[in-house]
C-alpha cells in the first residue's frame, strides 16, 4: 500500500515488461503504457491506485528484477506483459511475489499466454489470471473488480479472462469483443502515462513505438500477430497520431516504429505519412520510420512511395515472402498474396535506388534444403539483405495446433518458451542441423549487414553466389587455426537454441578489431582464389569498402579517433579523404541495374560519415536499426528536410509494375524499413 497526497491509502499495481535485447537503451514499454493510461482514465482507479511501470532490458537476471521491484515492498497487483522470451522469467518472479504477498494478484497477458490458461496455470500455479485478447479494458475491469472486493477465484463477471475457481477448475469467461474505436484507449504519450525522458530531458528509449492500426486480414499458419489474425483492420484517428508524432518531433526522436502488421494497406496510411513529413519539416525529427509493410502492394503503397520520393526520403521496403517454395506457400496459406509476384517489384525498386530486403523462414512444412537455397540465391540477385528466421512454433497458430499433420518434431528453447522445429515430413534432423549452420552465417554476416555491398559484385563478376560464399565462410572458420575464430566457432555451436549467440557474434564482428582481421584473412585465403583474376582487384576494393562503411563503434577509444561533425542536425563521425581504387558505389549501382561495369581502376576520394551512437545497434540482432549507422557519403545523407543529390539515376516510369508511378526524387535521412518479421 502507498498513500496519496491527501494521506489516503492506495493500492499499488506494478506493470512489468522486459525487452528481448540487452542494449544500453531501454525498449519502450508501449503495452504497459496502454494498460496504465487506460486504468488511470477511470476516476475510481485514479483516486485509489498507484500504478508503476517496471521496464527491464533483455538479459537482466531474475535476481536483479526481483531486487528492483520488491526491495521497498511487494505491490498488491503484479501484472506482466508476456512474450516468449520472458515467459519463464516472469513465472519465476510471480513465485517470488507470492512468497512476499500471498494475497496479491498476479496477472499474465500478451499473445504468448492468451488462450493458454491450462498450460500457464500448470507451469506456474502462482498466477491468478490470464488475459485473453486485447488487455486495456480487461485490465481496467480487473482492478475495478478488486476494488469492489472480488477475489481472484471469483471473476466470472470480467469478460476476456481465465482464472481458477475455488475447486481449482479453470474458468474462461466469454470473449471480449475487439475494441472497434481505438481512440477509446487513452494515449500513453498524450496522458504522460509513459515517462519519455531521462533525468536530463533526453528521450530515454532506443526508438519510439506507436500503433497506427490493429489487426491483420491474413491468417498465416505460423503467425499470431497481436492475437488479431484473420480480422478486420482498425485504425487510430489521424488527429491522435499527429499529436503523438508532434511529441516525438519535439523530443528529437530519431526513429519511430509503427507496430502495424500491414502498413500501407489502408488509405489512412497516406495521411500518416503526410503527418510524418510535416512533423519532420516542423521539428527536424523524426528522421526514420520503421514498420512492417502490407503484403499486397496496392495503389496506396505506390502513392506512399511517390510521397516519400517527392519529399526527398531515402526508403527501404520489405518483401515478406517467407518462402519461395510452392508447397510451403500452400501450407502457410499464402499462395494468393500478390507479394509472391515479387521479382518485378524488387527489380523496379532496385532500379529506383530504393533499398529493398526480403524475409525468409527456414523450416516451414513443405520446404526442402534445395528449395530454400534456390530461393535464397534467387532473392539475393535483387535485394540488399535477406532476413532469415528459423521456424518457431507459437501458441494459437495452425502449425502448433496441427503438429502431427505435418509430422513436426520440436523442442522448447533453453532460455525462452518458443518451440524450435527440429524435423518434419519434408526436413530431416540432419538436414536441419546442416541448415542451422547456414542460418547462423546468413543472419550474422548478411542479414545484419556485416557485409552488404560484396554479394552482388561477387556473384556477377566472380561467379560465387551468396549462399556459396556463406557456406565457404562456415567451412573456413571451422578449420582455420586462428584464435579469433575460436569465439565464432563457439557462437555457431550455440546458435540453434536461441538468439543470444547471434547477438554475441554480431557484436564481435562489429566491435572487435581481431574479428575484422579474421574476415580479411578469410577473403584473401578462401574467396579470392575462386574469382577470375581480372576481377580480383575490383572485388578486393568492394570488400574493403564493406568493412570501411561498417558503423563506427566508439572510435574515440580506438587507435583511429574520428572527429565529430554536425550534418542536418545529427552528429556524425567523419572519416575524411578515403582513397578508393574503384568507384564502388557507382559499380554497385550499375550492377543493380544489370548494366556492365569497367574492371579497370578508377581512383576516387570520398568522405565517409557515420552516425554517432551505434552502441545499441551493433550489439543486437536488429538489422533494421544498424542500417541507420552505416557509413555514408555526404550526398547520401541529406539534411533537415532538404533533398540530397541522388547517387542513382531515376528509372523510366514506364518500367513501373504498378499503375501509379512514383516521381523521381532525391534521398534524405528518412528511411522506411521493417522491424518485425511480417506475418
Amino acid at each position: 500500500m502507498t498513500f496519496n497526497a491527501h494521506g489516503d491509502q492506495q493500492s499499488t499495481v506494478f506493470v512489468v515488461q522486459q525487452g528481448v535485447w540487452d542494449m544500453p537503451l531501454e525498449s519502450m514499454p508501449l503495452a504497459a503504457g496502454y494498460l496504465k493510461a487506460t486504468a488511470l482514465a477511470d476516476d475510481r482507479i485514479r483516486a485509489s491506485t498507484d500504478i508503476v511501470i517496471h521496464n527491464f532490458r533483455g538479459g537482466v537476471t531474475h535476481v536483479a528484477m526481483a531486487n528492483a521491484m520488491f526491495t521497498d515492498g511487494a505491490p498488491d497487483v503484479l501484472a506482466f506483459s508476456v512474450m516468449g522470451w520472458n515467459f519463464r522469467s516472469f513465472g519465476s518472479l510471480a513465485a517470488t511475489f507470492k512468497q512476499l504477498n500471498p494475497q496479491g494478484w498476479v496477472v499474465f497477458g500478451g499473445p504468448h499466454v492468451a488462450n493458454q490458461a491450462e498450460r500457464v496455470f500448470r507451469l506456474f500455479p502462482e498466477i491468478d489470471v490470464v488475459v485473453n485478447g486485447e488487455g486495456e479494458f480487461t485490465f481496467r475491469d480487473l482492478l475495478l473488480a478488486r476494488l469492489d472486493g472480488a477475489t481472484p477465484d471469483g471473476l466470472r463477471e470480467v469478460a476476456g479472462i481465465s482464472f481458477r475457481d475455488p475447486t481449482g477448475d479453470v474458468v474462461t469467461t466469454p470473449e471480449r469483443p475487439r475494441i472497434s474505436n481505438l481512440d477509446e484507449i487513452p494515449s500513453p504519450f498524450l496522458t504522460s502515462a509513459l515517462q519519455l525522458t531521462d533525468a536530463d530531458g533526453i528521450f530515454r528509449y532506443d526508438v519510439a513505438l506507436m500503433e497506427t492500426n490493429r489487426g491483420c486480414p491474413y491468417k498465416c499458419a505460423f503467425c499470431y500477430w497481436g492475437g488479431a489474425v484473420g480480422q478486420k483492420v482498425r485504425a487510430f484517428s489521424i488527429e491522435r497520431l499527429r499529436a503523438e508524432l508532434d511529441i516525438f518531433g519535439r523530443l528529437q526522436v530519431h526513429t519511430v516504429v509503427a507496430c502495424d502488421a500491414n502498413f500501407g494497406l489502408l488509405p489512412g496510411d497516406v495521411e500518416f505519412i503526410e503527418a510524418f513529413i510535416e512533423t519532420r519539416e516542423r521539428w527536424g525529427f523524426p528522421r526514420a520510420l520503421e514498420t512492417s509493410w502490407a503484403k499486397n502492394k496496392s495503389k496506396t503503397f505506390y502513392r506512399i512511395v511517390k510521397m516519400m520520393k517527392d519529399a526527398g526520403m531515402r526508403s527501404s521496403f520489405t518483401l515478406a515472402l517467407q518462402t519461395l517454395s510452392d508447397a510451403a506457400l500452400d501450407n502457410m496459406h499464402r499462395r494468393n498474396m500478390k507479394v509472391n509476384d515479387w521479382e518485378d517489384l524488387a527489380a523496379w525498386l532496385d532500379r529506383e535506388g530504393l533499398d529493398c530486403y526480403a524475409e525468409l523462414i527456414w523450416g516451414a512444412p513443405g520446404e526442402t534444403v534445395a528449395s530454400f537455397m534456390d530461393g535464397y540465391d534467387r532473392l539475393s540477385r535483387r535485394v540488399s539483405r535477406i532476413a532469415v528466421y528459423p521456424m518457431l512454433l507459437l501458441p494459437n497458430t495452425e502449425y502448433m495446433e496441427k503438429k502431427d499433420q505435418f509430422g513436426i518434431r520440436s523442442v522448447r528453447g533453453d532460455s525462452d518458451d518458443f518451440e524450435y522445429v527440429l524435423a518434419h515430413d519434408s526436413m530431416t534432423f540432419a538436414e536441419n542441423q546442416q541448415m542451422q549452420r547456414f542460418l547462423f552465417w546468413a543472419r550474422v554476416v548478411a542479414e545484419n549487414a556485416v557485409l552488404r555491398f560484396t554479394w552482388l559484385p561477387l556473384r556477377a563478376l566472380g561467379g560465387v553466389t551468396q549462399s556459396q560464399a556463406l557456406l565457404n565462410l562456415d567451412r573456413w572458420v571451422a578449420l582455420v587455426d586462428d584464435p579469433a575464430a575460436e569465439r565464432l566457432r563457439s557462437y555457431v555451436d550455440g546458435a540453434a537454441g536461441g538468439t543470444d549467440a547471434y547477438g554475441a557474434a554480431i557484436a564481435y564482428l562489429y566491435t572487435d578489431p581481431d574479428a575484422k582481421g579474421l574476415l580479411r584473412r578469410w577473403w584473401t585465403e578462401s574467396v579470392r582464389p575462386l574469382v577470375p583474376q581480372e576481377a580480383a582487384a575490383l572485388l578486393d576494393e568492394v570488400f574493403r569498402y564493406d568493412l570501411l562503411t561498417q558503423p563506427a563503434y566508439r572510435p574515440e577509444q580506438s587507435d583511429d579517433p574520428l572527429p565529430v561533425v554536425e550534418v542536418g542536425g545529427d552528429e556524425y563521425y567523419l572519416r575524411a579523404g578515403v582513397e578508393l581504387s574503384h568507384d564502388v558505389p557507382a559499380i554497385v549501382t550499375r550492377l543493380r541495374k544489370d548494366l556492365p561495369v569497367e574492371l579497370a581502376p578508377d581512383r576516387q576520394v570520398v568522405d565517409l560519415y557515420y552516425r554517432v551512437g551505434s552502441d545499441s545497434a551493433v550489439t543486437s540482432t536488429n538489422h533494421e536499426i544498424v542500417m541507420h549507422f552505416m557509413g555514408l557519403t555526404r550526398s547520401q545523407i541529406g539534411g533537415r528536410g532538404a533533398a540530397a543529390e541522388r547517387d542513382t539515376e531515376p528509372a523510366d516510369p514506364a518500367d513501373e509494375p504498378a499503375p501509379l508511378a512514383p516521381a523521381a526524387g532525391q534521398p534524405a535521412l528518412l528511411q522506411i524499413v521493417s522491424l518485425i518479421p511480417e506475418p
